[in-house]
């Protein structure tokens, strides 16, 4: 089919039945447009034309009277007053599908791997569709994810929320990547927010390299890249996960990381006029978090899951951080890692005094469930009176809680650690695990 006799269909296609508003473009102003006679509502999304021939992509963030504020998706196109503005309904939508399998998308769902187009044939919306939420299913079943501490004392079952919490430098993405090399799913859906271009492609060489991994669909948005971009690709994994879903599938979602997608909405925010609230961050900031990690979990209905892994970076490594508490009060369980325990050489760095699995308990069998509460007792043991021990005010045979926790830390350590290309299955970690510390 001739490219133009593409770009008319597309274009009748964005028309549908409904009335079609052009707007034009009167106002640029650090980064919001308004726009004139663009009467759609907020999330809608436009074609600015520039001067260069290109069509802007751009979306609805707010009203201004009978204006509409628009977030561009790319910052530095060479725009005037009185540009066309076209609606492009299909922005709203997400392509999906198996053809997917092994891609690289963007946040507008436009192939980026240079392998050619992806032949999709359904759309669902990126927003998602609202469900009964007597639909959701709870956690009963383990998932493997192949990493022994995460198997045996934090262990995640299938269809739980996962936050990743850790300052910079400490271990996530290689976490994240050893995550991915051995957990078993039938789908892995990835979305690189805001990650360091470099590493973007890492990540792809590396999931291709390896030919045992799961079918991965990976959607990439640079830091460099504008606000909306990186906040169109979160939504964007989680219409693909929740797609696959549907079909009956167990499907691994992993955003990296969400602090950006926060920081993405902060900025929109902000242009937008909202308030600043905790530490600058609007109200819309900390409620898209909310709203974006309830859509993971089971479907009672279809027999599908979504295990949603979330990295969120802790600024500064504060705890308290508006973004790492809102994720950690919604997920099902968090991971911190430890900035003192990756200085030591202990990777993965997971300070297990400060982790949780709310599931957990719900799905080990007992001995399991004994053996991790011995563990973090002597955890928490050694935590305690670690500066005590240092300063030589403890004297041993005082406390036969505080000498056993002593001569336990070494195990404890080295139960923790893995080679970041070593995996240990569900099966072993456990056995490990209640051989090591059976109480």
């Amino acid at each position: 089919m001739r490219p133009a006799v593409c770009e008319i269909l597309s274009r009748l296609d964005d028309i549908g039945g409904e009335p079609r508003f052009v707007g034009k473009l009167s106002a640029h102003d650090n980064g919001m447009l308004e726009v004139t006679g663009f009467e759609y509502p907020l999330g809608y999304s436009g074609r600015v034309i520039a001067t260069d021939g290109r069509e802007i992509s751009a979306e609805v963030v707010g009203f201004r009277g009978a204006r509409a504020l628009m977030i561009p998706m790319t910052q530095d196109a060479p725009l005037r007053s009185g540009s066309r503005v076209l609606p492009y309904a299909k922005s709203n939508k997400a392509a999906v599908g198996e053809a997917l399998f092994g891609r690289v998308i963007g946040p507008m769902g436009e192939p980026i791997d240079g392998e050619g187009p992806i032949l999709t044939t359904e759309t669902v919306p990126l927003a998602g569709q609202e469900g009964n939420v007597l639909r959701r299913a709870s956690v009963s079943r383990p998932i493997d994810i192949g990493i022994r501490a995460l198997n045996g004392l934090l262990t995640i079952g299938r269809g739980q929320r996962l936050a990743i919490i850790a300052g910079s430098g400490v271990g996530k993405s290689m976490l994240i990547n050893q995550i991915l090399d051995g957990v078993v799913a039938d789908v892995v859906v990835v979305g690189l927010i805001g990650e360091r271009g470099r590493e973007v492609n890492d990540f792809v060489t590396r999931r291709r390299g390896n030919k045992s991994a799961s079918p991965t669909v990976t959607i990439a948005v640079p830091a460099d890249h504008s606000p909306s971009s990186r906040l169109k690709a979160a939504y964007r994994a989680t219409a693909i996960a929740e797609h696959f879903r549907s079909k009956g599938l167990s499907v691994v979602l992993v955003i990296d990381s969400l602090t950006r997608v926060a920081h993405a909405q902060r900025e929109i925010g902000l242009a937008a006029g909202e308030p600043p609230t905790m530490k600058g961050y609007p109200p819309s900031a900390l409620s898209m978090i909310p709203r974006l990690i309830e859509r993971a979990g089971n479907d009672s209905e279809t027999g599908g899951s979504i295990t949603a892994i979330y990295t969120v970076l802790a600024d500064s490594d504060d705890l308290d951080d508006p973004v790492v508490d809102s994720a950690r009060a919604i997920a099902d369980g968090h991971i911190v890692l430890s900035r003192s325990l990756a200085e030591q050489g202990v990777f993965p760095a997971i300070d297990i005094g400060k982790s949780i699995s709310r599931v957990a308990v719900d799905i080990v069998e007992p001995e399991h469930h004994e053996a991790q509460t011995h563990f973090r007792r002597l955890w928490s043991i050694y935590e305690e009176n670690r500066d005590l021990v240092l300063m030589g005010a403890y004297q041993a045979g005082n406390d036969p809680g505080i000498d056993e926790a002593l001569a336990s830390w070494p195990l404890l350590i080295e139960y923790i650690k893995q080679r970041p290309h070593e995996l240990v299955d569900y099966q072993s970690s456990v056995a490990q695990l209640c051989e090591m510390f059976a109480p």
